[in-house]
């Protein structure tokens, strides 16, 4: 596999048409409404042993990996719609379907039931991904990374934020709380888009039937795309592996914390929003590969200072260092995809993030079956491991190359 950045094809799809050039509020608002979309996945895990607490049982145990599963399966057959049909429209009506499931849950009666609306929530928060590739179809070819770099900062805020949001209202008000305040959130982002987004030509004339089935041809026909599926999906497992389980870890007696200190959590991991712009302007000048290494290696460390030193001060600088790696290698990451077919963004938007999803998906799984029995040391070297993965497998490739 090669690890060069394809050339961006010159194409009609390639270029934003004059009408649409990307100005700084509607790129900030794709960035907010990116980040408040991805959000909706993330309340439920500083609130998890609140919940536990209200709902027992293995179901509630599973809510977090629900939602991510829902997420990935979205990206799979909600996202490719994005080439098929009018934009702005879908953005809009699955901001307000979102609003629907979040009512959902706050109302579920059970863990079960809980668990069946965090699935849909899941789904239907995958509109932040109809908006990544959005902003990158109306964003010149030279700014690509910049502007993608900005809207996976919004991304990455919400990722963060809605912990810190989540542990707050938890905790002073209740879980299903936090839900009901989640669905007029949602709505008022689907209104403020129907007013600053501009309308777009679907980029594909093909069926539904045939837009899924053409994911495999592209997953087969480009290399980089697979190399940077997996490599993001395993950085992305150990990344969940630590949000997943940092609630309970802190409830711990050494600790005794309880989900309001989680989502705070959220917060200094915030740090993490500098490397998208950053990495999305080293992307654009000197190739995206070496950023997408580094992010590998620092998740690497971060969990190495997760192992030697488990106390507040070193939780808190490890979380900085794995959310600042992630980011980094994400933003470089799709500046690579992004760039294969331009006409099929969407698409190829739906490979990367729902393979990374599925990784995200996994890693929570596992935590909750190693956590049981092998405490948090167990949850260290599986997160050490899946970084390890990523580290070797970008390195070989470098070496290949």
């Amino acid at each position: 596999m090669s690890n060069q950045t394809p050339t961006p094809v010159s194409s009609h799809a390639d270029r934003p048409d004059s009408a649409n050039t990307l100005s700084a509020f509607l790129t900030l608002s794709m960035a907010v409404a990116a980040g408040v979309a991805v959000a909706n996945i993330y309340y439920n895990q500083p609130m998890l042993g609140i919940m536990k607490r209200d709902l027992p049982g293995s179901t509630t145990n599973m809510i977090p990996t629900g939602t991510q599963l829902g997420y990935a399966a979205g990206l799979f057959l909600l996202v490719p719609v994005g080439d098929l049909l009018e934009r702005k429209r879908l953005i809009v009506l699955q901001f307000v379907l979102l609003a629907l499931a979040l009512a959902a849950a706050a109302i579920a009666p059970n863990a079960a039931l809980l668990l069946v609306a965090s699935v849909a929530v899941g789904a239907l928060a995958t509109v932040a991904q109809l908006i990544v590739p959005f902003a990158a179809h109306l964003s010149s070819p030279e700014r690509r990374g910049h502007t993608v770099g900005i809207v996976m900062a919004g991304l990455l805020c919400g990722i963060l934020l809605s912990r810190t949001l989540a542990g707050v209202v938890a905790t002073y008000a209740g879980w299903r709380e936090m839900f009901w305040l989640g669905a007029p959130i949602a709505l008022g982002t689907g209104a403020l888009l129907a007013w600053v987004l501009p309308a777009s030509k679907p980029t594909s004339k093909m069926h539904y039937g045939q837009l899924l089935a053409s994911l495999a041809g592209l997953w087969k026909e480009f290399p980089q795309l697979r190399l940077a599926a997996v490599t993001q999906s395993l950085l992305f497992g150990a990344f969940s592996v630590f949000w997943t389980i940092l609630a309970l870890h802190l409830q711990e007696p050494k600790f005794g914390l309880g989900a309001g200190t989680a989502g705070l959590f959220g917060i200094v991991g915030a740090v993490g929003i500098l490397a998208a712009p950053i990495a999305g302007k080293i992307a654009d000048q000197h190739g995206p590969h070496k950023m997408i290494i580094l992010g590998a290696m620092l998740t690497l460390l971060s969990w190495g200072i997760f192992g030697l030193w488990n106390s507040l001060p070193d939780l808190i600088a490890g979380v900085i260092v794995l959310d600042f790696a992630i980011q980094g290698a994400l933003v470089s990451h799709q500046h690579v995809v992004y760039a294969l077919r331009p006409e099929a963004r969407a698409r190829l938007n739906t490979i990367f993030m729902g393979t990374m999803f599925l990784g995200g998906a996994l890693g929570s799984a596992a935590t909750m079956m190693v956590w049981p029995t092998f405490g948090w040391t167990g949850i260290v070297l599986l997160g050490a491991g899946l970084a390890l993965s990523a580290t070797l497998l970008q390195l070989r490739n470098w070496n290949n190359s």
